[in-house]
């Protein structure tokens, strides 16, 4: 079928740009000079991606999932755990989705 081609295909495509990608942050980090200024970027970096992302699934959906980050930020903050963030936001998602569909 011509579908499961192009779709095998994709896939094919995604793996290798990933997997080219990966390979390719590997060998250059071991050419490039680690100053401070290079580790600031580093370490700012996965936040900055982090936040597109999730200001992307924001700004495409509505306040039940502005609500969830919300409160998913607010007992990260304040428990300073991971798991309880996340089943924070996903309960409260599911009690809106419950509440009003």
């Amino acid at each position: 079928m011509p579908g499961d081609f192009a779709a095998w295909t994709a896939i094919a495509l995604v793996a290798a740009v990933t997997l080219t990608s990966r390979l390719a942050g590997a060998f250059l980090m071991t050419r490039i000079h680690h100053s401070a200024a290079v580790e600031r970027f580093l370490d700012g970096l996965s936040v900055s991606v982090l936040a597109a992302l999730v200001g992307s699934a924001l700004a495409q959906h509505g306040w039940r999932e502005a609500a969830a980050v919300a409160l998913a930020a607010l007992v990260m903050m304040r428990a300073g755990s991971a798991v309880w963030a996340l089943t924070a936001g996903i309960a409260l998602a599911a009690g809106w989705t419950a509440a009003f569909g």
